[in-house]
């Protein structure tokens, strides 16, 4: 199988937020042939304006649409925030849901992971996440996305890569996303 890049874009600004350590796992347990990418600089680019997104785009979301023009597939990984997708992650995909009908994740793979303390487990952030990624172009692959719950209590003071159930399911999506790219590629 050819290498697969898979841009993580984590929807939680926190350093040490469990969303972040679900990315971070996801670049520990994938198979050698993918590259997870957990994408830096979030934060930066600016709430999407149709204003901004002219000829001279702001450097930060050019650098987002140049990381995902580069990637095969997305992992979309997010905290759910008053029981949806949590403001960041949406604005990237907004950015890159254009120009509309080529923007950078069109016709790409792309998983959702979600977390929450709750036994929703973000249910409703994974939902919202998959539909805005799914309008924006990506093609939301049947089956390979996660809903991570309870997670206070799961991982206490531990890192989530070091919980086996979560780190065996997070390299499944991972592998999924690669597959997904292979049977994309071969179609």
């Amino acid at each position: 199988m050819a290498q697969t890049r898979v841009l993580a874009l984590v929807g939680s600004l926190r350093s040490a937020a469990i969303t972040r350590q679900l990315a971070e796992t996801a670049v520990e347990v994938s198979p050698s042939e993918v590259e997870v990418i957990v994408y830096e600089g979030l934060a930066d680019i600016p709430f999407y304006n149709e204003d901004l997104d002219s000829e001279t785009v702001p450097a930060a979301a050019a650098a987002l649409r140049d990381a995902a023009a580069d990637s095969d597939a997305f992992l979309l990984v997010t905290p759910e925030y008053n029981g949806t997708i949590s403001a960041v992650l949406k604005n990237a995909i907004d950015w890159l849901s254009r120009p509309y009908g080529v923007g950078a994740m069109t016709g790409k793979p792309v998983a959702v992971v979600s977390q929450s303390p709750s036994r929703n487990a973000g249910k409703w952030a994974l939902e919202d996440t998959a539909k805005a990624a799914g309008i924006a172009g990506g093609k939301v692959i049947e089956g390979g996305s996660l809903t991570v719950g309870e997670t206070f209590g799961k991982f206490g003071e531990a890192h989530a890569k070091d919980h086996a159930e979560t780190a065996a399911q997070i390299s499944a999506v991972v592998t999924a996303l690669a597959d997904a790219k292979a049977a994309l590629a071969s179609a």
